[in-house]
């Protein structure tokens, strides 16, 4: 009967279903002398569990105080970045303002030229008018 049990309780283990007691009636029926020879094969497994518990590490581990040079490298490419946006914006907004001035002056160069034009044909009509006055006057 306790064999088809540890059968049973074996399946559940490797379904993962099984409980801590029954993983310990598990243990300490691996751990005695007389196990069933087709389960011998699960062996080493359990008595490699009850002795990996029992396993301290006893050996002093050096520890060296860490630097925080990243702390520090972080803290520089932050600085870097922040100054980079701030004055990339102003730089920017330098050209925006200097590619305004000369959009306008090309504006105001355009109007100029044209205004002088108009003004010519404003005269050639001033000296219409003369004419046509005389031509006027004289009848």
């Amino acid at each position: 009967m306790e064999l088809d049990n540890i059968e049973k309780l074996l399946e559940k283990y490797f379904d993962a279903t099984t409980t801590v007691a029954e993983e310990k009636t598990l243990q300490a029926y691996f751990s005695q002398e007389s196990v069933a020879t087709h389960l011998e094969q699960y062996r080493p497994m359990f008595n490699y569990f009850s002795n990996a518990k029992e396993e301290r590490y006893t050996k002093q581990v050096p520890l060296k105080p860490r630097r925080n040079y990243y702390k520090w490298i972080s803290v520089a490419a932050v600085a870097v970045l922040t100054f980079g946006i701030y004055f990339g914006n102003e730089y920017q907004e330098r050209k925006q303002a200097e590619y305004a001035y000369n959009e306008t002056k090309k504006a105001f160069e355009l109007l100029a030229d044209n205004f002088g034009k108009g003004t010519e044909k404003v005269a050639y009509l001033q000296e219409f008018e003369v004419a046509k006055q005389k031509i006027y006057n004289n009848n």
